[in-house]
């Protein structure tokens, strides 16, 4: 049986606290409602264009991320290519500073964005893969929970430092200009640094295998005869074809629900950017809390009835959420839908290493990527056609709703897999 040390264990949980950052600090809580509110013209026109951006770069991470993937089995370069997209995604975010506030920068702000999810996304698939390699088959759920709330942790943090190092202080700290919004846009270069300083020790503790290695060409290669014997086997392996087509829907609701919360709370509320940070804080803890509580129980509860407990949970509330007018009552019910968020991603990604054969694990979490990006663009667009048609982000946000629900129904049909 192999060793899973327990400094590569935390080296390799680290990194979620690392990346966290980008999706909370950017695509959530500050950048998001900083383009709605400060770049775009208004509010419903900048959210229609940050879910076609997201649309477009969903599409270019469902082409993208299974073919790269099985090129990561094949040629066995995951740290090199985990270290790419690390780098995309910092180099990208950083470029954010540029972003003044003036419809001038929205397309200029959009490719930035786009470009760091992109790279953001695609690292995912890299870094999930080295799941098995670092936890026990009996602990993979506890340590998923555990580094997906380590990843929570680490989105706080920093967004705990973008509020009082940068968005609260008037006048702003470091010579920052408030009336060009250069407090906020600052927050994109706190969230680069941040990616680079954490995000080393898993490139550092967890090499990839030993040489001989093939070269690039003939890793790509033998990663596209991978991939096509991986789908060609699907059939034969339903229970993955059914979790893959379930969590392509769920994780178009859940995506969608995080790339448009800040700026439904910031439009439909009036919430404004410190306000908004203090949501993301206390959202963010009961979300961590969440993720790591349901790690502990995962193993013996099993990730489909985790994944499905937490779907239950999230379209009672999100239900709540479309309905109320009441800002506290909006308060109370984000932050009990927090404590499901975690959980419903983090079982998703130790169930898919469950299920996945050993040689095959970044080829299939490239499917697991693609599963929740292949339609990555059709949560973003439903949100950004019904946004446009009824000028309502509250009937936008509604969408949501729909593709929790469609992946919850999936899921049902599938089995747990049997332990060993």
């Amino acid at each position: 049986m192999p060793a899973y040390p327990t400094l590569k264990i935390w080296a390799w949980a680290l990194y979620d606290w690392a990346n966290s950052a980008f999706p909370t600090v950017v695509s959530t809580f500050v950048i998001a409602a900083y383009f709605t509110q400060g770049i775009a013209a208004t509010p419903a026109e900048g959210q229609a264009m940050w879910g076609w951006m997201q649309t477009a770069a969903g599409l270019a991470i469902a082409l993208l991320s299974p073919v790269l993937g099985a090129v990561a089995d094949a040629g066995g370069r995951r740290r090199a290519m985990l270290l790419l997209c690390t780098l995309l995604t910092a180099l990208c975010t950083g470029l954010l500073w540029f972003a003044e506030p003036d419809p001038a920068f929205a397309v200029q702000a959009l490719v930035c964005v786009g470009l760091a999810t992109v790279g953001f996304e695609l690292g995912t698939v890299f870094y999930n893969a080295m799941l098995p390699g670092v936890a026990p088959p009996a602990r993979l759920g506890r340590i998923s929970g555990l580094a997906w709330g380590l990843g929570y942790a680490g989105g706080l943090a920093c967004l705990v430092l973008c509020l009082l190092l940068l968005v609260r202080p008037d006048p702003a700290l470091f010579g920052l200009d408030r009336d060009a919004a250069e407090h906020l846009r600052a927050t994109a270069l706190l969230v680069a640094a941040w990616m680079l300083l954490f995000g080393w020790p898993v490139l550092a503790l967890l090499p990839d295998p030993p040489p001989p290695r093939p070269g690039w060409a003939e890793a790509a290669r033998r990663g596209l005869d991978e991939i096509a014997g991986v789908l060609r086997g699907l059939p034969r392996n339903p229970a993955v074809g059914r979790f893959l087509l379930a969590r392509l829907f769920y994780t178009d609701g859940l995506n969608t629900l995080f790339a448009f919360g800040a700026v439904y709370a910031a439009g439909v509320f009036g919430m404004g950017f410190e306000e908004i940070l203090l949501f993301g804080i206390a959202l963010n803890i009961t979300a961590g809390l969440g993720a790591a509580g349901f790690g502990l129980i995962e193993d013996r509860l099993g990730s489909r009835r985790t994944i499905l407990a937490a779907l239950a949970a999230l379209l009672i509330l999100g239900l709540g959420l479309v309905l109320t007018t009441d800002k506290t009552l909006f308060w109370g019910l984000a932050l009990l839908l927090g404590l499901f968020l975690g959980p419903a991603q983090s079982a998703s990604r130790s169930y898919m290493a469950q299920l996945a054969p050993p040689g095959e694990v970044a080829a299939h979490f490239g499917l697991f990527a693609l599963s929740g990006r292949i339609t990555g663009f059709l949560g973003p667009a439903a949100l950004a056609a019904v946004t446009t048609a009824t000028q309502s982000q509250r009937a936008g946000m509604a969408t949501v709703l729909v593709f929790l629900a469609l992946g919850a129904i999936i899921l049902l049909t599938v089995r747990e897999p049997r332990r060993a």
